[in-house]
C-alpha cells in the first residue's frame, strides 16, 4: 500500500532523513521507533505531504530551505509531489503529535467537523465508533475541547482523524506524555481500529515497549537512519532495542 524509496530531507544543509526506505502491506501496523530528533516527525510529515506545504511557507517567506529527494508511491502511485490535502482525499490521514483540536467548540462538534467531507450518515457512523472505541468521550459529549485532559484530547485527535475515513492511519507519537494507563488504553484502541476496520497504521513513537508487542513490523531510525528493521518479536528479542529502549 505504502512504499518509500531513499528519501532524503535536508532542511538547509542538516540532513533531518537519509536514504530512508520502507515498506508498509495493505491492513498491518508498522511501527517507527527512534529517539527524539531520530526523524520520526520528518518521515511522516513527509509521507503526509505536510513537507510540501512547510517549503512552500518557508520559500514565500524567504526563511529555512527545504529539499527533499526519493520518492513516496501509495497504491502503485507517486505521491512524493501530491499536496496534503489531495492525500487526505486519497485516504491518507496524519494524527500529528499534539494535533491541533478546536479548543472552542465541543467533543462532538469537533469530530463533525472533522468529517465535512463525508456524507451526514457517514460521519455519524463514523462518531459512533469513536464512542464505542473510546467510551470515556461519551460522557464528555457537551465539553469545551480545550477543557479536556491531555489523554482525552489525544483519543479525540484519533477518533477527529478516524471521522475522516482513512484506508492509511499516521499516528505520529500518540504516547507522548501520556500516563502509563492512558498509554495502554490507546495501545488496546489501536489494535481495535486495525480489527475492526482493517485500516492499515502507521506509528511514529518513541516509547517501544508498549508498541512492539501488537506491530507487524517495526523501523528503528536514528539519525534519520534506519538502523534496523523486523518483526516485533524480533526487534523485542534484539538486544540492541532492549538496551536502547528498554533500559535492559
Amino acid at each position: 500500500m505504502l512504499e518509500l524509496s531513499n528519501l532524503m530531507v535536508f532542511y538547509e544543509n542538516a540532513l533531518a532523513l537519509n536514504d530512508f526506505s520502507m515498506r508498509v502491506d495493505q491492513g498491518g501496523i508498522v511501527a517507527v521507533i527512534g529517539s527524539n530528533s531520530a526523524g520520526k516527525t520528518t518521515l511522516m510529515n513527509t509521507i503526509s505531504g505536510l513537507i510540501i506545504d512547510t517549503k512552500i511557507k518557508e520559500q514565500r517567506k524567504g526563511g529555512e530551505r527545504i529539499t527533499l529527494y526519493g520518492t513516496v508511491e501509495f497504491d502503485g502511485k507517486d505521491v512524493t509531489n501530491v499536496h496534503p490535502h489531495e492525500r487526505v482525499r486519497m485516504g491518507m490521514v496524519l494524527c500529528r503529535e499534539r494535533h491541533p483540536i478546536f479548543p472552542e467548540s465541543d467533543l462532538v462538534e469537533n469530530l463533525r467537523i472533522a468529517g465535512y467531507l463525508r456524507k451526514k450518515r457517514e460521519t455519524q457512523e463514523a462518531i459512533d465508533f469513536v464512542f464505542q472505541l473510546f467510551p470515556t468521550l461519551k460522557g464528555l459529549k457537551s465539553r469545551k475541547a480545550g477543557f479536556l485532559s491531555g489523554g482525552e484530547q489525544q483519543m479525540l485527535s484519533i477518533g477527529m482523524a478516524l471521522v475522516v475515513k482513512p484506508r492509511l492511519l499516521l499516528l505520529d507519537e500518540p504516547l507522548l506524555g501520556l500516563s502509563p494507563v492512558m498509554q495502554t488504553t490507546l495501545v488496546e484502541a489501536i489494535k481495535s481500529i486495525r480489527d475492526e476496520t482493517r485500516l492499515t497504521i502507521v506509528i511514529a513513537e518513541q516509547f517501544a515497549r508498549p508498541i512492539l508487542p501488537m506491530i507487524d513490523h517495526g523501523y528503528i531510525i536514528e539519525n534519520g537512519m534506519l538502523s534496523m528493521e523486523g518483526s516485533g518479536p524480533e526487534l523485542m528479542d534484539n538486544p540492541e532495542v532492549r538496551a536502547a529502549y528498554f533500559g535492559v
